[in-house]
């Protein structure tokens, strides 16, 4: 029996779902039955499922990978330049982002929120309220919040700022303690990484049907107009992506790697055709590292400790995508952004692309975190999935293109004269 692809099943949802919601109508009825009660119930509950996650798999992801960094004894020179560098990059890309989207403002139609045509139910002044209370009256209330008086209940309370320091200093320290110790914590974190990634595998499975139930609401409330500011948005994240690796990482790679950004092009182009159609940086981790050490002549000493690390915590694209995703919904509710809660955005931005990172469609995830955290209610991630998967397949080509980026600026300071001389 064929089993398709689950881009394709997403698709073949969205395009039934266009068909069905179109059918129902406004009324919401189907063959004399109210059904929009039942998608309603579907979407919610494939949401919740999503939200489920983000506690133990953000911790499990980011306990894991620190603590495998300072196992391998590679917090010293070369793991301080390659933290350096994605730490660098992927702030560039969620800037780049960020004023695409400031500039762009795809959550406008005509000068107008959004919200009525994406069929978002939420009430403008009620998020405003919400976002008025959890703002920060200056920059220095979003440090505060890296540090709660308690972890448990900053979860609990969606604020994952805290949750993701404490994660980064208990992978960190886990690392300092006696051997014995620090090796049971690291089986169990690493346990707790791979049930989690099963989780998440599992719940991905039933995003068709999400998508189904999320999609015919809005095309049966708000009709077609709804892919109109989808459509912006689109194009928003395409070119932000584009300007980021074809303006940003080409300079990287001329001024301070010193090579040719158009011979790392051709090197790696084996690995951005995988890296797009699969839509995993985990998954073409491989064949990266074989392009980047035959094609790129990089050393294999750093070849195998800068790849595997950024394929685990570099997301230059999933940031930038979180951020402008983020701040459509925003304008999209009719919300403005104050400075400080745009850098709040940035900042999680950030952070979050490091706990998901590997994972098949697990921005949806970050962006669920990055909105509970600025008041955003998460109900229109259910209109992004509907364009998020060729999104999805770009940003990985991106993720995946900065790496390589990563291991040819990191190889030549190490001294290395041979890299792309070919």
């Amino acid at each position: 029996m064929l089993k398709l692809k689950l881009h394709w099943q997403i698709l073949i949802a969205l395009a039934s779902a266009l068909v069905v919601g179109l059918a129902i109508g406004t009324d919401g009825s189907l063959l004399g039955v109210n059904v929009l009660p039942v998608f309603s119930w579907l979407g919610a509950l494939f949401l919740n499922a999503l939200k489920m996650l983000i506690v133990p798999l953000v911790m499990a992801s980011i306990i894991y990978g620190i603590s495998g960094i300072g196992s391998q004894g590679a917090l010293g020179r070369l793991g301080g330049k390659t933290l350096l560098y994605y730490l660098a990059t992927s702030t560039l890309a969620i800037v780049t982002g960020l004023v695409m989207v400031n500039l762009v403002q795809p959550g406008l139609i005509g000068g107008e929120p959004a919200g009525d045509m994406l069929g978002l139910s939420e009430d403008t002044a009620e998020i405003t309220g919400q976002i008025a209370g959890r703002g920060a009256s200056d920059v220095f209330a979003i440090f505060l919040r890296m540090v709660p008086p308690n972890i448990i209940r900053a979860a609990a309370d969606g604020q994952m700022l805290g949750l993701i320091t404490f994660s980064l200093l208990f992978g960190f320290f886990m690392t300092r303690i006696e051997p014995e110790l620090g090796n049971v914590l690291q089986m169990f974190w690493h346990g707790v990484y791979h049930v989690m990634m099963q989780v998440t595998e599992l719940i991905m499975r039933f995003a068709p049907l999400g998508v189904f139930a999320l999609v015919t609401k809005v095309v049966a409330t708000s009709g077609i107009d709804a892919f109109r500011p989808l459509a912006v948005f689109f194009f928003t994240v395409a070119a932000a992506l584009s300007i980021h690796v074809f303006v940003t990482m080409p300079l990287i790679l001329r001024l301070v790697g010193g090579v040719s950004p158009i011979r790392h092009f051709r090197a790696m182009l084996p690995s951005l055709l995988t890296a797009f159609s699969t839509a995993s940086s985990s998954a073409t981790l491989p064949i990266t590292m074989e392009c980047v050490r035959e094609r790129a002549g990089v050393s294999s000493r750093v070849t195998g400790f800068v790849l595997p690390l950024g394929a685990t915590i570099n997301m230059d694209g999933t940031a930038l995508y979180e951020c402008v995703a983020a701040m459509f919904i925003a304008q999209a509710y009719g919300v403005e952004l104050a400075f400080t809660q745009q850098f709040g955005i940035v900042l999680l931005a950030l952070l979050t692309s490091i706990g998901v990172a590997g994972i098949p469609a697990a921005s949806l995830v970050a962006i669920t975190i990055i909105l509970a955290s600025v008041g955003l209610p998460a109900e229109a991630i259910g209109m992004i999935l509907a364009v998020d998967r060729l999104l999805d397949m770009s940003r990985t080509a991106v993720n995946v293109f900065s790496d390589s980026c990563g291991a040819v600026v990191i190889g030549r300071s190490e001294g290395e004269k041979d890299i792309l001389r070919a």
